[in-house]
């Protein structure tokens, strides 16, 4: 009996020994891995990187740009059913553990016990806040160290935050695989839909992968992914968290993926937003844009950008194919599979209804063509193969092209196609219906060209074309391509005659001009566009009309180079505007963003407008940190609510960089051109619009640019790498009549509102041709011109300028005037 007293205490004493040594050692192991714990009270602040959004004017989304894709979520704005998926597959005791669940954590030892040596990968026990310790604040690496380590930063952050707290951190920071982190942005990714909108299913998927997001790709590994989404949906049965019927329900349910892209989310949109990314980062850098979470809400207007987009590129494939048909874009083996080969050639994703095809079979009638098979997500090859026809009429305008002549239309589809071609075509259109499984044939037109929609009052840009495809050139030449504006820079010389003593009624002589270059550069002879004609005596209104080349270049001689270069800059146009005589013809360059920036201040009565892709930009708490709106507002703030106050008032603060009367006498000289000049194609728009086309040199390009009350458009057309777009290209001809098309869709809905005249304008009623009163004149067609104060009709008939006896104007300019022509400059139009 005593002996046994004496084993049980030696047991006793024993075990308390081992108790003490295993406890210390405890101590000892958490103190040594608790010396170089991190800092977990950064979760406190935490701020991930969330990505930028960029929407319409409309709210609808336009594009969002990242280096991870998250959008940042609160706890209380997560579905129950979502974060009930996740504890499901994850932690379901979450809620009751206090960082570490040691049950988990014996079945993972049993498990790696049974593996030992067989180099498999340990089964994890990781609570939810364990993941969120080794997310946040310890590396990937597989080791006891690393586990022990998480153990003790778990327990720490339990006592430190809120279950509620560590959850949120949790489902924003978690990499769901497709480039999303977090479950709103893997709602976008996989499905489409807000994470408010997910089914069962759909979260059950979304729970599912976190544990290997790689290996339960929906396309690649479909039936393992539905295999491990259906465990969830188990889970969330057993847990009393769905019913048997949604249970069932969601089983039976097809993984059903769609795919959300990163590029621009409006149909036509891509350089728009394009320039918005560029704006951002060049304001905030690289780390605000990708990882900032801002909010941008620009000025675009989408009706207006497809309208925009539609007439642009229809304008500048009509102008490719009237140059006729230069042969298919490559060549193609077409024995075995030709899906597959097709599939590998680089089509641009920006141009539907286009498709690319290839020619399967050709006849004298009709081709059959077949498709590109489209990629499912993943990129694996679909399995169906599209087929059509391409019959004799979708390709009577592919003319052969020529350096001389057009060829004749083809008499047969076999002339213009053979096996093998790899070609565009879209739905043949009859009576304004496709015809079903008959196509046109198509080409990437080789013109290219810019358009810009801009609000005159404020400058917000409404739509903007930067070419005819942003997938196969993201060179925006809306803003980036610098073009000489020929004619329509004339509108700027004649507003600094305007406000320098000239009207609208000024007689001026358009007859040969010589000017003496000075230096040896001999002698300059400026000509109009039809070369040898000649009106005589005529007056600024009728000059800018028909866009008289010999007026424009004796008002500027007349006016000076130097104040007609500080009116350029004053509007813009130029930063520094060289004293040659040319440039008052347009032979500077500038960008389409630029004239059309000019021409809404002619259109808003004088004010600075400056231009703006961007309305306002929030961060990520809803702070608006830009607002391109600088007026002031009286009256907006009105505290304890309306009591009979007045109104606000929006006081503009805006420079006038251009007499308002003066801007007047332009815009109604530019309404001229529109209504009889050489823009007369925009009266078909049925509203009150001002314009004035533009040809350069050699008609290496075409412009028109035209304005509304509330609405200026501009474009221009040329080739990338100038070269003459032919003898027939006019600004009047070939660019006003796109500009026609959008602004007939842009305005329907507008009433036709005049331009307002100014206080202070006088409209007297004058003869056309001579300037004068009715009567006083040749007694020939009146018109009602608009006069400033202090200025009216001459009395007398006066010709600025004289001439010898053969009618030729003889003037030499003083090489130290400003005024000498640069050499080699050519004609402008």
């Amino acid at each position: 009996m005593r002996f046994v007293v004496r084993f049980l205490g030696f047991l006793f004493t024993a075990g308390t020994v081992v108790f003490l040594v295993g406890v210390a050692g405890v101590a000892g192991a958490i103190w040594h891995f608790s010396r170089d714990l991190p800092d977990y009270s950064q979760l406190q602040d935490y701020e991930p990187p969330v990505m930028t959004r960029v929407h319409a004017s409309d709210g609808a989304l336009l594009g969002e740009y990242s280096k991870e894709r998250r959008l940042y979520l609160p706890i209380q704005a997560m579905p129950k059913l979502v974060t009930n998926a996740f504890l499901a597959a994850e932690d379901k005791n979450f809620y009751e553990h206090g960082g570490i669940d040691f049950t988990g954590m014996a079945r993972a030892a049993v498990v790696f016990a049974q593996n030992f040596g067989s180099n498999k990968r340990p089964q994890g026990a990781s609570t939810i806040t364990q993941q969120v310790a080794k997310n946040f604040l310890l590396t990937n690496e597989v080791s006891f160290t690393r586990k022990i380590k998480e153990a003790l930063l778990a327990m720490r952050i339990e006592r430190a935050y809120s279950k509620d707290r560590i959850l949120e951190l949790y489902l924003n920071e978690i990499y769901l695989g497709l480039g999303a982190y977090g479950i709103a942005a893997a709602s976008l990714v996989y499905f489409d839909k807000s994470v408010n909108e997910l089914t069962v299913a759909e979260a059950a998927y979304l729970a599912a992968l976190p544990k290997a997001p790689g290996t339960l790709h929906p396309v690649r590994n479909r039936d393992r992914s539905i295999e491990r989404r259906n465990y969830v949906i188990d889970r969330l049965l057993e847990n009393g968290w769905i019913k048997q019927a949604d249970a069932d329900k969601a089983r039976k349910e097809p993984l059903t993926v769609t795919s959300r892209s990163n590029a621009a989310h409006t149909f036509a949109g891509e350089y728009f937003a394009e320039e918005v990314r560029r704006d951002i980062f060049e304001r905030y850098g690289e780390k605000k844009l990708y990882e900032g979470g801002l909010s941008v809400r620009t000025t675009l207007d989408p009706k207006l950008q497809v309208m925009a987009r539609k007439t642009m590129a229809a304008g500048l494939v009509n102008f490719d194919e009237a140059q006729g048909w230069r042969g298919a874009m490559s060549k193609l083996d077409i024995s075995g599979d030709w899906g597959v080969k097709l599939a590998e050639v680089k089509s641009l994703s920006d141009i539907s209804p286009w498709r690319m095809a290839v020619v399967l079979e050709t006849s004298d009638q009709s081709a059959r063509i077949g498709f590109q098979p489209s990629r499912e997500l993943g990129g694996t090859i679909s399995k169906d193969r599209q087929t059509g026809l391409i019959t004799l009429e979708g390709v009577r305008w592919a003319r052969a092209a020529s350096a001389s002549a057009r060829g004749k239309a083809p008499g047969a589809v076999s002339q213009i196609l053979s096996p093998g071609d790899v070609i565009y075509a879209d739905p043949l259109i009859k009576d304004g219906n496709p015809v079903e499984g008959q196509y046109r044939l198509r080409q990437l037109p080789e013109v290219s060209g810019a358009m810009v929609a801009m609000d005159p009052l404020t400058g917000r840009v409404l739509a903007m074309v930067g070419g005819f495809s942003f997938d196969q050139s993201q060179f925006n030449r809306a803003t980036q391509a610098y073009r000489q504006p020929g004619s329509t820079f004339k509108p700027l010389v004649y507003s600094a005659a305007m406000d320098n003593g000239y009207t609208p009624a000024t007689i001026m002589i358009d007859g040969p001009i010589e000017i003496d270059q000075g230096q040896g550069a001999g002698v300059w002879r400026p000509e109009n566009f039809s070369v040898g004609s000649y009106r005589g005596p005529i007056t600024l209104r009728e000059a800018l009309k028909w866009s008289v080349n010999t007026v424009t270049v004796r008002l500027a001689q007349d006016v000076g180079m130097p104040l007609i270069g500080e009116y350029a800059k004053r509007f813009g146009v130029y930063e520094e505007l060289p004293n040659y005589l040319s440039y008052s013809l347009g032979a500077g360059e500038t960008t389409v963003m630029r004239m059309v920036t000019a021409y809404s201040m002619f259109a808003n009565g004088g004010r600075r407008v400056k231009p703006t892709l961007i309305d306002r930009i929030q961060d990520r708490y809803g702070r608006t940190i830009f607002k391109h709106d600088a007026r002031e507002c009286r009256g907006c703030d009105a505290p304890g609510g309306w009591k009979n106050q007045p109104e606000p008032q929006l006081v503009d603060r805006r420079e006038q960089v251009l007499d308002s009367m003066t801007a007047y006498q332009i815009t109604s000289m530019l309404e001229g051109v529109v209504q009889g000049g050489t823009a007369s194609v925009m009266r078909e728009v049925g509203k009150p619009i001002a314009g004035k086309t533009g040809t350069t040199s050699d008609g290496k390009d075409v412009w028109f640019i035209g304005f509304s009350p509330d609405l200026v458009v501009g474009l221009y057309l040329g080739y990338d790498k100038p070269r003459t777009l032919g003898r027939a290209a006019q600004g009047g001809h070939t660019a006003a009549p796109i500009v026609r098309d959008f602004m007939k869709l842009a305005l329907a809905d507008k009433p036709a509102t005049p331009f307002k005249i100014p206080a202070g304008i006088r409209l007297v009623r004058i003869d056309a041709k001579s300037g004068m009163r009715p009567g006083q004149g040749e007694g020939g067609r009146t018109i009602l011109e608009a006069f400033k104060p202090g200025t009216a009709p001459p009395d007398n008939y006066s010709v600025m300028g004289a001439a010898d006896q053969d009618g030729r104007v003889q003037q030499e300019v003083p090489p130290d005037a400003g005024n000498i022509m640069r050499p080699g400059t050519g004609r402008l139009y």
